[in-house]
């Protein structure tokens, strides 16, 4: 049976805080319900994530800010750090780990590797930011997955900006089989559509 993380639940101290912070992110504001002055929810979801965000008011014993290393996977790393920064948001330069474990160190302390990983490797890049109550967050660029993490058959983009990207992906590619067969390809939608799918499965891609 299916089991699909659905919500995380943030400790905040400020909940009409935390509720401008993310939304100035562009999170899609989903609820925000009361019941008399004991009980608010607010819940907000990133884009093309299918996992929401929820704070409030007695939702949660955990200390405000005790969230910590909450991923949020983009296919872009610039571009998105990019676009926070342009957001009124403090993000990390990009890093790569140098030993297992430096992603979760906090920045500054000299533990993480200056740029992003040796030919933007999957996986392997990041950046971090806080809400304003010290939840912290990590972006990790993902461009192909591991076999296994995604059914072999399947393949899906949270938006058209990643959609667009393993187009182009898939288009260099098809590039160089081009060059490896010596004539156009008439068949390229299936070589494309079969390089996109194997790339987000982490399978063998065509050649």
């Amino acid at each position: 049976m299916d089991m699909k993380l659905e919500v995380v639940v943030l400790p905040v101290a400020d909940v009409d805080r935390a509720k401008a912070f993310y939304g100035q992110l562009g999170w899609r504001l989903d609820a925000d319900a009361t019941a008399g002055d004991s009980f608010r929810i607010v819940q907000l979801t990133p884009p093309g994530s299918q996992c929401s965000i929820q704070f409030g008011t007695n939702m949660t014993s955990a200390p405000a800010g005790s969230a910590q290393g909450l991923y949020l996977i983009v296919a872009d790393i610039e571009a998105v750090r990019d676009q926070l920064v342009a957001s009124g948001v403090e993000v990390s330069d990009v890093f790569h780990e140098g030993t297992l474990g430096d992603r979760f160190q906090p920045a500054g302390t000299g533990a993480r590797a200056s740029g992003p990983a040796p030919e933007h490797g999957s996986y392997g890049s990041f950046a971090s930011f806080s809400d304003p109550d010290g939840n912290t967050w990590l972006l990790q660029e993902i461009t192909t997955r591991l076999p296994g993490r995604v059914e072999a058959a399947q393949t899906a983009f949270a938006s058209a900006a990643d959609l667009a990207s393993a187009f182009r992906r898939a288009a260099a590619a098809h590039g160089e089989h081009e060059k490896r067969i010596g004539a156009a390809d008439p068949d390229w939608p299936d070589w494309y559509a079969a390089y996109m799918v194997a790339e987000q499965a982490g399978t063998e891609l065509p050649t």
